[in-house]
């Protein structure tokens, strides 16, 4: 789970889609590389392209721990989140203001609309109802007629 969570954003491109894929691709080749068993890699990879959130959250699977690892900015203080939220906006500088906003809502209303934004107990219990208060508040800005201050 550490060589996961150390290799899951080691490629990072507001522009690409492949982000995970290349990632984890990374990590086998550096990990390998230094002696680490294929079997090991093989479990690496899955826990980096776990990062992507697009599968089935078991509780009890370690991808679950490393995808809410991923996460816990969207539980942080108010301020620390939306420090996070303008660097988002700053990444993607590249996008329209208009269509900016519209799919980042929609990537956030995607966590939203799960049961629970966290997969693990601890995660649910310590940060789940911070999280959907953040979310519920950068939705709510970004779907607002008025783009806010800092993109003006």
């Amino acid at each position: 789970m550490e060589a996961a969570l150390w290799f899951h954003d080691a490629i990072y491109d507001p522009d690409a889609g492949d982000n995970e894929e290349r990632s984890a691709a990374l990590a086998e080749e550096l990990l390998g590389r230094a002696g680490v068993r294929t079997e090991h890699l093989a479990e690496i990879r899955r826990l980096i392209l776990a990062t992507g959130h697009r599968g089935v959250r078991d509780p009890q699977d370690d991808a679950a721990l490393v995808c809410d690892i991923d996460l816990a900015i969207f539980g942080s203080d108010p301020a620390r989140f939306d420090q996070y939220e303008r660097d988002i906006r700053r990444e993607y500088a590249f996008v329209p203001e208009g269509e900016f906003r519209r799919r980042r809502a929609q990537i956030l209303e995607g966590f939203m609309t799960r049961p629970t934004v966290y997969a693990t107990p601890w995660f649910i219990e310590r940060l789940e109802t911070r999280a959907r208060a953040n979310l519920g508040r950068s939705i709510t800005a970004l779907r607002s007629v008025d783009p806010p201050p800092e993109a003006a």
